[in-house]
């Protein structure tokens, strides 16, 4: 059904992570059919997106997959790859807002979402570096033990195996730790890819390069819009994290920047586990083994996409880094992205306020791997009109519309620039003049707003600042070479080009005196 062949993949930033090597691109011979109606239109090819597709093609559905640039580009290129029975939403905090009912159905979701990936590594012999190591989170502070004993409460009430430990395999001193036994890692992209294998095998079709603008429901058909055409479906699935365009999540997820270095050490002290310390934003460490060298995977200095200095974030990460670890290089340097919801659990479902059959999956906070995994049946039962023990806890029908919502969807639905960008000409200004190569910056130039890049040859790209989701102004990201949105999380490249949702209209570009 295909052939594979080996590149540096691409991803949704100018850095690369080491995930990005060593995992084939699969070309597919199977034909898109533009008269079909397909049972299933995933948008998406993250491993939510592809989960799903399996599960339904294997059941006997015609599905296929819209990718706005190739699979494995967003988040799951630019995971950390750590595969817990424990979640950042702790299992106390679940009992808390939704009852113990509810945490039990939350570990059961985590549980089987794990089991979910290494079921499908042994199904279709996937090659993916799987490895399983206990997993230790420490307390540093009287604060941080109180919450740790919580989390072993929690834990144990939900059946999730958890003992109190002495020995942590960490340089940093802790007054208290836990051990979770059994946790795991992989290689995220070789996984993806054995997914993507065997859902071309059985028949599923992956379009690449093919962004989704829009919907239109009639007579149960749905019809998908795209620059390079239409795409008709009975169900639509938006596996994309933030669902396109203005809706009820904006309001319900909050996206997030984790920042990640791979670093080699003088000394062979990688830690045999993952371990996570318990800062707020916490920091967390693993060991991957690449071409046969070790590496140090080490995470953390979080913040909300567009709110903070990415490069100090990355200095500070590598400063505590080498505080405890005694580092030769630093290999490997990247970011992604994820959103909070607002309430702790994900949305995964039918989607509010759209047209019957549209689902959605987003929310997953820092576990995408796991609940990626448990999206995937959750949204094939849901496709495939089968009950599903969980789909009450994680229905995106929770969500209920603020009154602000329809005001705000009159005023942004169509976003109104405050210049037309195709008939605005920038001159040669000062503060352009002093931009420097391999920078960008929110700029005023002749009374107006925008948002210019100087790339290291000296030629200027000039944009519009204006977000096209919402009309927020963007923010410069220098690590990522991207235009941020602080509002819900939208993502351009240095020509305006859309990385990540909610937006589907790029940045307008604006001529320059200086190109």
């Amino acid at each position: 059904m295909g052939k594979t062949t080996n590149t540096v993949l691409a991803r949704d930033g100018a850095l690369q992570a080491p995930w990005q090597y060593g995992a084939a691109t699969i070309i597919s011979k199977a034909l898109f059919d533009t008269t079909a109606i397909y049972d299933a239109l995933i948008v998406g090819g993250g491993i939510t997106g592809i989960t799903t597709a399996l599960f339904l093609q294997k059941a006997g559905k015609k599905v296929v997959i819209a990718e706005a640039h190739k699979p494995g580009f967003g988040t799951t290129g630019g995971t950390s790859a750590h595969i817990n029975t424990f979640a950042d939403t702790t299992y106390a905090e679940v009992a808390s807002a939704f009852g113990e009912e509810g945490a039990q159905l939350f570990a059961d979701a985590i549980n089987e979402g794990f089991t979910t990936i290494k079921s499908n590594i042994d199904t279709y012999q996937i090659d993916c570096d799987y490895e399983i190591n206990p997993g230790y989170l420490y307390a540093e502070t009287g604060d941080e033990a109180k919450q740790l004993d919580e989390i072993y409460n929690g834990a144990l009430k939900v059946g999730v195996p958890v003992n109190y430990t002495e020995e942590v395999p960490t340089p940093v001193e802790y007054l208290k730790a836990l051990v979770f036994d059994r946790q795991a890692q992989f290689h995220p992209l070789k996984y993806l890819r054995g997914l993507q294998k065997a859902y071309r095998e059985a028949g599923g079709i992956v379009l690449e390069n093919t962004l989704v603008t829009g919907i239109e429901t009639d007579n149960g058909v749905h019809t998908a819009h795209s620059p390079t055409g239409v795409i008709r479906a009975k169900t639509v699935i938006y596996a994309t994290h933030m669902p396109p365009n203005i809706n009820l999540f904006n309001f319900e997820c909050a996206p997030y920047r984790s920042y990640v270095l791979g670093l080699k050490l003088k000394t062979d002290t990688y830690p045999d586990a993952l371990v996570y310390d318990m800062q707020e934003p916490y920091h967390y460490f693993r060991t991957q083994v690449l071409n046969g060298e070790k590496l140090l995977i080490a995470g953390g200095n979080d913040h909300k996409t567009g709110h903070a200095d990415p490069e100090k974030a990355f200095a500070d990460l590598e400063k505590y880094i080498r505080k405890y670890y005694n580092v030769s290089s630093v290999k490997y340097r990247w970011s992604s992205q994820y959103y909070v919801p607002v309430d702790g659990l994900p949305y995964i479902g039918q989607m509010p306020l759209a047209a019957d059959g549209i689902y959605c999956a987003t929310g997953y906070n820092g576990n995408g791997m796991m609940l990626g995994s448990i999206a995937g049946k959750i949204l094939s039962d849901l496709v495939r009109r089968r009950p599903n023990r969980y789909q009450d806890l994680f229905s995106p029908s929770r969500i209920k519309p603020v009154d602000s919502f329809s005001e705000f969807v009159k005023e942004n639905v169509d976003v109104a620039y405050h210049f037309i960008a195709d008939r605005f000409h920038i001159h040669e200004t000062d503060s352009l003049k002093r931009l420097q190569r391999g920078t960008g910056k929110v700029l005023e130039v002749d009374g107006e707003k925008i948002a210019a890049y100087r790339d290291e040859k000296g030629a200027v790209h000039a944009l519009s600042p204006v977000c096209t989701h919402a009309a927020c102004i963007v923010n410069w990201n220098g690590e990522e070479k991207s235009w941020d949105c602080p509002c819900h999380g939208a993502r351009y490249d240095i020509d305006g080009n859309v990385l990540t949702g909610p937006a589907t209209k790029n940045l307008p570009k604006i001529s320059s005196d200086e190109n």
